[in-house]
């Protein structure tokens, strides 16, 4: 099959071309559609009059579209790519799979002839989708086959996944190598993207905490869904002001309870999916923090993918991918990762050389992260590292 494009991406921080796209765009509630906006001022939409490619749809996962996370990478993605010629819908929290098909028959309907479908719920959606809709293509994200139920992966169907895995373990392996002892996993959803990075996370700590022989806790928790609130706040609080030094919030806008805490006792956060330093730059710009609360941020290339995606559709390549499974990781490429551009490297000690020494190490083969995704599979840990899983 044919591979994205192996872009150095992982060094660039996203945030303006993520903060042109939605500003682009009209504001959405959850359960309907909202189409993007004229006048964008993004150069690829600019252009979108030559694509062959005429109307896409994204049929987001579940929380906001301005999640500055999941949904927005891909959103950011569709809209750059096609400008004015785009639309999203957002599902209800607690969308059901025929709720999800709605979405992707009014995609259809209002002439998407690609649909991009980001998160594993919409597996079972794409089976009947995949059917019903012969000449449509789908660009599924953090779906796999097992997900869709299907044998095989539909011919007009492609689904992108990551290593999540590994860009979780070089976040916790920095964290505790730069000297953090105390820290906190806050997840959205028990997913297997979000597990992966959950896992990876304590494997990296694990793996730091082996070399300089300090000893690590860690907090563990899944919220239950994908975007801030009070009583998520109030655990966030609680644990900060127990002694919690830094949280890696991994789960869409979740993060927003995890930041709000964090600032309020002086801690860290890291980031996830997107490079989410922009979010603390602003906010000391604008007098809202007195500090970048943003250590590091654990990356995939969501907007990268699929805008590699659509140019491959564009260009007439589509049989390359149709219904193959794209997993991307650092054997593949700089797929997943930590940004290491100056603005966004706000570690203490933990050097950027130390940072590519190991990915290097997971590269090669030579360190081999557990990509389990099962929740009730926990990550085995030496004596230096105390896991609290909380229910």
């Amino acid at each position: 099959m044919s591979m994205i494009s192996r872009r150095k991406f992982m060094a660039v921080a996203g945030a303006t071309a993520v903060v042109s796209a939605l500003a682009a765009c009209g504001s959405s509630s959850s359960g309907t559609s909202t189409a993007a906006s004229t006048g964008s001022s993004s150069a690829a939409g600019s252009e979108a009059g030559t694509k062959a490619l005429s109307y896409v749809a994204l049929c987001c996962d579940t929380g906001t579209i301005d999640d500055e996370s999941f949904n927005q990478a891909c959103w950011t993605a569709v809209q750059n790519y096609m400008g004015e010629n785009c639309q999203y819908y957002i599902p209800e929290a607690d969308a059901s799979d025929e709720d999800r098909e709605t979405f992707i028959r009014q995609a259809v309907n209002d002439g998407a002839e690609v649909v991009v479908c980001v998160g594993y719920l919409y597996g079972a959606s794409l089976a009947w989708a995949a059917e019903q809709y012969p000449d449509t293509k789908f660009i599924a994200v953090d779906v796999t086959q097992a997900d869709i139920g299907t044998d095989t992966i539909p011919a007009n169907c492609y689904c992108i996944t990551f290593k999540e895995e590994q860009a979780g373990y070089l976040a916790g392996y920095a964290v505790a190598k730069d000297g953090f002892t105390k820290l906190g996993f806050l997840g959205g959803m028990a997913v297997p993207a979000v597990i992966r990075y959950g896992y990876g996370y304590i494997q990296g700590i694990d793996a730091a905490a082996q070399e300089t022989g300090n000893a690590v806790e860690v907090n563990y928790f899944y919220g239950g869904q994908f975007y801030g609130d009070a009583n998520i706040t109030s655990r966030m609080e609680g644990w900060y002001s127990n002694g919690t030094e830094i949280v890696f919030a991994c789960g869409g806008g979740i993060y927003t309870s995890a930041l709000e805490a964090a600032v309020k006792n002086n801690g860290y956060v890291v980031g996830v999916d997107v490079d989410q330093n922009y979010i603390g730059v602003n906010g000391v710009e604008d007098g809202s923090f007195s500090y970048n609360p943003f250590i590091t941020s654990a990356m995939k290339g969501l907007t990268e993918s699929v805008s590699d995606s659509l140019a491959n559709i564009d260009a007439g390549d589509w049989s390359s991918i149709a219904g193959t499974n794209g997993n991307f990781g650092l054997e593949e490429g700089d797929y997943v990762g930590l940004p290491t551009a100056e603005d966004s490297w706000n570690f203490r000690t933990f050097t950027v050389e130390e940072y590519e020494a190991v990915k290097a190490k997971i590269a090669s083969g030579e360190v081999v992260v557990d990509n389990s995704s099962e929740d009730s599979v926990k990550p085995t840990t030496s004596d230096l590292v105390t896991v609290n899983y909380i229910q």
